[in-house]
């Protein structure tokens, strides 16, 4: 599948953005869906469009250079070493995130 440019497919961006940086820092249990690894995940809905205005910022400084832009797609939930931390706008106040480890 093609993301909605139809410049890139799903799978090449997941290969890029997840397994590669893993895989490159040899960082363990984290950038695959695996048995015995850290979940770490993003949901997507590819067919909602999602416009960045000021309100919906989380970012200290208050601004972004996004404001303004329409993305093709949104972001639903996400996952921090398999904990819900972001649910359609809402953030759960967790300490999810683990020390990450290299494998020397």
């Amino acid at each position: 599948m093609l993301s909605s440019a139809n410049k890139i497919s799903l799978e090449k961006i997941v290969e890029k953005m997840a397994h590669a940086p893993a895989e490159c820092f040899r960082i363990e249990k984290r950038g695959f869906i695996r048995e015995g690894y850290w979940a770490d995940l993003t949901v997507f809905d590819l067919n909602q469009k999602e416009l960045v205005n000021v309100e919906g910022l989380y970012y200290k400084c208050g601004w972004s250079p996004f404001e303004g832009h329409q993305f093709g797609s949104k972001v639903l939930k996400t996952f921090v070493s398999g904990e819900l931390i972001y649910d359609e706008g809402k953030f759960f106040n967790k300490k999810s995130g683990q020390r990450l480890k290299f494998d020397a």
